[in-house]
């Protein structure tokens, strides 16, 4: 069982005809239009694609099932307000073509794990209920009824509701996801890990320790008028493209940016906006003034070098730090500045690996400007001292006031489209024990107050069978976590595995002893209930909640709403236990709001504010300087260098995504930004460390990764030389996933750290 499992997990190993060339020059433009139109009419009913495109993140309409970045207040784009991912989401999604019983009686789980993450996505969408019996090589169809009762039967016979692990995507509304939280802790756990544990978990410790929230600060308003965004660990161009348009008004409006990022994107080096016909003839808007060509996870190091060289000189003039600031809403000052004065500024900078005249160029735009913006992903979250990455980053802004006023701030930039939404609304594996008390009040039952797993800590228990059914509200679990041999192996310790999905992945491959596959509506797609058409509401990274409704007739007429189907697994489970009457919120979800914002703090007058053309934004303490720390200020932070070296041989690698990807959802082969065609099987790399180790391009290499004795391999990628910095390369996952240590992430927040793993290069 264990070796069939890593084998389905696995990507193939064979290649695809790789081919080469320079990157563009500017991001977007013609070839962001010629792209999208390609995937609406490839894989999309043309009449689909018109309805889709007019209704797009629009006033509404419904929200792209694609990143968080959050649509304008105001004006909304005639054009269409989405970009080239955008496009390719709702083609994923909304595909022309589905798959049924028919489709997995011809092909069984290993000839389908056989097919490339391309081709799996690609299959169509799925159209009805799927079950997999024991041993068996396909699966077969299953009644709404039947799945529910077997989901029961199993959470019923485990001898604790702590071995079930209940996971969330970060593409669940709010209403699912309250309602999937409040049935697993009235099931009597706290297992609800999710997307945030992998990738801004470490965010949200950082924040929430230092300022008092484990969100952002910022609205879109506040770059447009920024003076000064730094974008660090970030490519917007391909994870975010709808934010180089806020960051083109910020420049047209006089503001500097630097990019600091171990490879040169070309999203921050110029863009053309589509939407923009006089762009798209005339040519683009410069993006970064500075582009900083860090070494993978020089971040402190480089930090520290800024803020020795800002403490020089505020020693020099007294006119630097906002000290009005400090002194009135900060604490740990004096500790933090006699802790920085340890380091020298020649050490930090020779570690971040900047020259000094890039580094003069940048710290320059840093002293001269105090409305300062800093945005980041998770080229700073996945590290084993991701938090101290954050903290740091506060601290700069602490020392020049930018929180808490209009043009500066925080802006961690959330990838899935309701990650926030989802914590929000309770999907967290440690919720405050205020929210729980909450809960108890309004529903007569105590939720436990232990804490639950995190992603982490669940592949773990179910590697050592403390877990055995594991449930999936959404997503790509398999393909989204670290250590994919050992991860395998965990789902196939599982009595149970089932994955609510809209079309088929590889998580779907690797199965428990049984496994469901519940498919569900999509965010495009209408939602009849017995009392209308529902809406439902979503969160964006800048904490507006706005509604979403779709306007496609359902694909299938066998799928279920994510409120439906979780509604009915929790009446089926729970049934005489339950305090909760389950089946009246799938008649109407106006009522999941009313609980909600009983229980849910911000969330006063629900229905009504939803209905506003905009959404409503969200209570946020750092935005207005009310800092919810314990001593009510924002809190100064002492963080340590990174503590690692490398062997002569080792490079230190990272994970990163193709523009011909979103997460783990794979829309092509392509990666057009970096130059890089009809292949996913690829490593990056410093030219001089190419000939240093006697590699050519587009040699066939295999990677493997050391971490406290364990070896793990991946086999068959090729070389290609590229901009990065000395010591550094960088692959693409989940490809690359199986070399991440499960047991190597972040201190405190245990989000994995797939952005500095040490390798060696072999040739084959």
């Amino acid at each position: 069982m264990s070796a069939s499992s890593k084998n389905k997990a696995k990507t193939p190993e064979n290649f695809t005809s790789l081919k080469v060339s320079l990157p563009p020059k500017t991001s977007a433009g013609f070839n962001a239009i010629k792209s999208s139109i390609g995937q609406v009419s490839k894989y999309m009913k043309p009449l689909d694609a018109v309805k889709l495109a007019f209704k797009i993140n629009q006033k509404g309409g419904f929200d792209c099932p694609g990143c968080a970045w959050p649509d304008p207040d105001d004006e909304r784009s005639s054009l269409g307000e989405y970009c080239e991912n955008g496009i390719k989401a709702i083609a994923e999604e909304a595909q022309k073509s589905t798959i049924d019983s028919d489709f997995f009686e011809q092909y069984s789980l290993n000839e389908l794990s056989s097919w490339s993450d391309f081709e799996i996505g690609k299959s169509g969408r799925l159209a009805q209920p799927m079950y997999l019996p024991v041993r068996a090589t396909h699966y077969q169809p299953i009644s709404w009824d039947d799945a529910f009762q077997k989901v029961a039967k199993h959470l019923n016979a485990l001898d604790h509701p702590d071995e079930a692990i209940f996971y969330t995507s970060g593409r669940t509304t709010n209403e699912a996801a309250f309602l999937y939280q409040l049935f697993v802790r009235e099931f009597g756990t706290s297992n609800l890990p999710d997307c945030s544990n992998m990738c801004h978990e470490a965010s949200g410790s950082a924040l929430s320790e230092t300022l008092g929230i484990g969100k952002g600060s910022v609205t879109l308003d506040d770059l447009y008028k920024a003076e000064l965004v730094i974008v660090i660990g970030q490519n917007p161009g391909t994870n975010h493209p709808r934010m180089l348009t806020a960051l083109e008004k910020c420049k047209n409006n006089g503001g500097k940016i630097i990019a600091i990022n171990p490879l040169p994107e070309v999203g921050l080096i110029k863009f053309t906006n589509p939407q923009n016909p006089l762009k798209l003839i005339a040519g683009g808007t410069t993006i970064a003034d500075v582009h900083v060509p860090i070494c993978i996870n020089g971040d402190v190091a480089f930090l520290k070098a800024v803020l020795l060289k800002l403490l020089e000189k505020e020693e020099e003039t007294a006119a630097i730090f906002d000290k009005e600031f400090i002194e009135t809403y900060t604490e740990g000052y004096e500790a933090f500045i006699s802790d920085l004065k340890h380091y020298s500024f020649e050490d930090c900078l020779r570690l971040s690996g900047v020259s000094k005249q890039v580094f003069d160029e940048a710290f320059e735009l840093i002293l001269n400007n105090n409305k300062l913006i800093i945005c980041w992903a998770m080229g700073l979250t996945q590290h084993q001292n991701a938090v101290d990455n954050i903290r740091e980053l506060v601290n700069l802004l602490l020392l020049k006031g930018s929180i808490g006023k209009e043009g500066a701030g925080t802006c961690p930039v959330r990838g899935h489209s309701n990650v926030q939404g989802d914590r929000t609304v309770g999907i967290w594996e440690s919720a405050p024990q205020s929210f729980l008390d909450r809960i108890e009040k309004k529903y007569g039952f105590k939720p436990t107050s232990k804490h639950g797993y995190s992603v982490i800590d669940a592949i773990k228990a179910m590697h050592e069978k403390k877990a055995k059914v594991f449930f999936g509200l959404g997503g790509n679990f398999i393909s989204a976590v670290p250590d994919t041999n050992y991860s395998a192996e965990a789902i196939a310790n599982c009595e149970l595995t089932v994955h609510v999905s809209t079309k088929l992945n590889r998580s779907h491959l690797v199965t428990g002893k049984e496994a469901l596959i519940l498919p569900c509506l999509g965010r495009t797609e209408k939602d009849y209930q017995k009392s209308g058409l529902q809406l439902q509401s979503v969160e964006n990274s800048m904490g507006i909640v706005s509604s979403t409704k779709g306007v496609l007739e359902p694909c299938s007429a066998l799928l279920m709403s994510e409120v439906a189907v979780v509604c009915n697994v929790a009446y089926a489970t729970l049934k005489d236990r339950t305090k909760i009457d389950w089946l009246r919120y799938v008649e109407d979800y106006n009522l999941v709001r009313d609980d909600i914002q009983e229980v849910v703090e911000g969330f006063q007058d629900y229905n009504t504010r939803l209905m506003q053309p905009s959404g409503f934004y969200l209570p946020n303490g750092a935005r207005v300087r009310e800092f919810k720390t314990a001593t009510g200020k924002a809190h100064f932070s002492i963080n340590k260098l990174p503590d690692w070296q490398l062997k002569d041989d080792e490079l230190i690698m990272m994970t990163i995504r193709s523009h011909d990807q979103f997460n783990t959802t794979i829309y092509g082969l392509n990666d057009r930004y970096r130059g890089i065609y009809n292949e996913r099987r690829i490593i990056f790399m410093n030219r001089e460390d190419m000939k240093e180790r006697g590699l050519h391009e587009q040699q066939v290499v295999n990677l493997k990764s050391s971490f406290k004795g364990v070896i793990r391999i991946a086999n068959n990628f090729k070389v290609v030389g590229y901009d990065i910095p000395k010591n550094c390369c960088a692959t693409y996952f989940p490809e690359a996933n199986v070399l991440v240590p499960l047991d190597s992430f972040a201190h405190t927040a245990k989000t994995p750290a797939s952005k500095s793993v040490k390798i060696t290069v072999e040739s084959v």
